[in-house]
């Protein structure tokens, strides 16, 4: 039984391979029978060979007509080659009928190898459907049970041993290990994850156990979501192959009116025979049609869309691959985009009586007890030391925070928080502190009370000035942007002017838009479109969400984005990796430039057969040669992008 299968999947997988073998022998076959003048065996073979080879076409072509009232190059085809069989029979001349034979058979070989090019780009984006298993290893009362991956909710407790795939989204509760990320971020090297930190589906454990805890429905995980994104963006066609649609629905009633022309004024014109008139009517039927033009763009933007996808960075639909090598203007939110979004102890200035290790273990005893985000830097900077947290902590939002340790008040905020609790403040270390946020750094004053309940008279320990880390590719990626040719690099953020100027400078951008409300950034996006046409925007946040929108093409960081972010945008970046944005750049210029002299070559094929046909230099085999060979060799070369 398991040959009889393996048969049955074979055909399946390479049924139109297998019809244009056996059109191929039964033409050969048929040939040779009319060599040998055994005409009754050649009259069933060679229409057996019709049948075989053009089924697929003449259905899909008469599908078209009947469904959608409109002509379709398959038919045009199937049409071409039974006119030059009836017109072999009339005239007795049975060599017409081996032409439309090989009509036939060379349509379907160009079928075939078209399906396989084509596979090799749906292989690369259906390798994306793989990277999850189907079951996933439930924790119930301390037993393993093995479920299925749609039977997970939100907070079931899951184990992942050494060498597994994640199957789904979640946080690490226990365990330490290194995630192979590259099927999702393109990132080659495997990334260290401990507790607390989130993993995602598709990623391959290295050498640690984990227990995961389910945080977001299975159907919601990241690799769900890049899976469903490269769907839309197969079935979704772009202004150019659309216009190419239009273009070939109107343009095969012109094929057919000027066929019907041809094929009945030449005699009355230029005294042609009926024979070589109807012959030639035939022939441009083939040769015009735009089979090689269909193909030119489709297969380029799938390639490219299938190469971006194994790099990590996620196109949604074609027409964003044709935008963004048009683009001409881009600007960049600040923070979590050239930087981190991730603050952190940039420097610690301690006064003569102390130690920067007092400073920092000072100022996190109270800092533990906060939630905010320069809390939890100080925190992390003094994680090592040993300090004891306060008690009677207190937070003013946007000031400080007070508390007592070891029987003293500690005072940690900005300086108007802090001189209400000091004498004074020293001068050389408010220069300091003045030099440090002209570079765009928060500082942070640590003082002590002796005396916990005076008012007044604590002692200024020091300052610890914090930074949001620009991230290290950021300068880089400018720096290449401005190499591609893109006439203006801006940056939109909403922190203050020093910030945004300070992380400008550092990473080579001139403009600078500061102090912005969410709708401001849209107004500057719009103003550079104004100017520049095709403008690319950068964002991650929420707030970047309308200026994402309003852009030509809308880029989110795909780990640090928020979801709003990520919905808006039209490329996600799924490592977070700014250097990509160049690369999605000379993809989709590459892509262009591709389609173009797809588009050159397709239309030369045409022009050049149109005008051997009517000089005469031509038969119908040549014709359907120089046509499939046109269309194939444009399909392959749509698919140089896989590289």
């Amino acid at each position: 039984m398991l040959y009889p299968q393996r048969f049955t999947q074979f055909i399946r997988e390479h049924a139109d391979t297998v019809a244009a073998l056996l059109c191929g022998l039964l033409l050969f076959f048929g040939w040779f029978a009319l060599h040998l003048g055994a005409l009754g065996l050649a009259f069933l073979l060679l229409p057996a060979a019709y049948v075989i080879g053009g089924y697929e076409s003449a259905r899909e072509g008469l599908t078209t007509l009947f469904k959608e009232k409109e002509l379709d190059v398959d038919l045009l085809m199937i049409v071409a080659a039974i006119g030059a069989a009836s017109l072999g029979l009339w005239r007795r001349e049975y060599h017409l009928i081996i032409d439309g034979a090989i009509l036939i058979l060379i349509f379907a070989i160009s079928g075939a190898l078209e399906g396989y090019a084509m596979q090799r780009t749906e292989r690369s984006i259906r390798s994306l459907m793989n990277l999850t298993p189907d079951t996933a290893r439930v924790l119930h009362q301390g037993r393993e049970e093995e479920v299925s991956i749609s039977q997970l909710k939100v907070g079931d407790e899951i184990v992942v041993k050494p060498g597994e795939l994640i199957p789904t989204d979640g946080i690490i509760l226990s365990g330490y290990s290194t995630l192979n990320q590259a099927a999702i971020t393109g990132e080659s090297l495997p990334v260290e994850k401990t507790v607390g930190e989130e993993v995602f589906a598709g990623t391959l454990n290295g050498y640690g156990a984990l227990q995961i805890k389910v945080h977001k429905a299975a159907q919601s995980s990241l690799i769900v979501r890049v899976i469903r994104l490269v769907e839309q963006a197969q079935t979704e066609a772009p202004p150019s192959q659309e216009f190419i649609d239009r273009f070939e629905k109107g343009y095969a009633k012109v094929i057919v009116v000027a066929g019907i022309l041809l094929a009945t004024l030449p005699p009355f014109l230029w005294g042609w025979d009926w024979e070589t008139t109807i012959y030639r009517a035939l022939t441009f039927l083939v040769v015009a049609s735009p089979c090689a033009l269909m193909a030119a763009i489709m297969p380029t933007l799938l390639s490219g869309i299938a190469n971006g996808a194994r790099q990590g960075i996620l196109f949604k639909n074609g027409a964003q691959l044709e935008k963004i090598g048009k683009v001409r203007a881009i600007a960049f939110d600040k923070t979590g985009t050239l930087t981190t979004g991730q603050v952190q102890v940039f420097q610690v200035i301690s006064v003569s009586e102390y130690t920067q290790l007092n400073v920092l273990k000072t100022a996190a005893s109270v800092e533990s007890y906060s939630e905010h985000p320069i809390g939890k830097a100080i925190v992390e900077a003094a994680g090592n030391l040993d300090w004891v947290g306060a008690v009677q902590v207190q937070a003013i939002p946007g000031q400080g925070i007070v508390g007592i340790a070891q029987e003293q008040q500690v005072i940690v905020g900005n300086a108007v928080f802090v001189q209400q609790y000091v004498t004074n403040l020293p001068d050389k270390l408010r220069e300091m502190a003045q030099s440090l946020e002209q570079e765009g750094k928060t500082v942070v004053w640590v003082a002590k009370n002796p005396t916990p309940l005076a008012l007044r008279g604590a002692d200024v320990m020091g300052i610890i000035a914090i930074a949001d880390e620009v991230r290290v590719e950021a300068a880089v990626t400018i720096t290449r942007l401005k190499k591609l040719g893109i006439e203006q690099i801006v940056m939109l953020t909403g922190d203050n002017q020093e910030t945004a100027y300070s992380v400008a400078k550092a990473v080579g951008i001139d403009r600078v838009y500061a102090q912005l409300l969410p709708e401001d950034k849209l107004d500057v996006i719009r103003r550079l479109q104004q100017q520049y046409q095709t403008v690319a925007m950068v964002g991650d946040g929420i707030n970047d969400a309308p200026a994402l929108a309003q852009a030509s093409v809308g880029i989110a960081m795909g780990i640090s984005g928020s979801d709003v972010a990520l919905e808006t945008a039209d490329i996600i970046l799924m490592a977070d990796r700014l250097e990509k944005i160049a690369v999605a750049m000379h993809l989709g210029r590459r892509s262009q430039s591709i389609v173009k002299q797809n588009i050159f070559v397709a239309l030369g094929f045409i022009m050049l057969l149109l005008v051997g046909n009517f000089l005469g230099n031509i038969n119908l085999p040549i014709g359907v040669i120089g046509h499939e060979g046109s269309t194939v060799l444009v399909t392959l070369s749509g698919l140089r992008l896989l590289k």
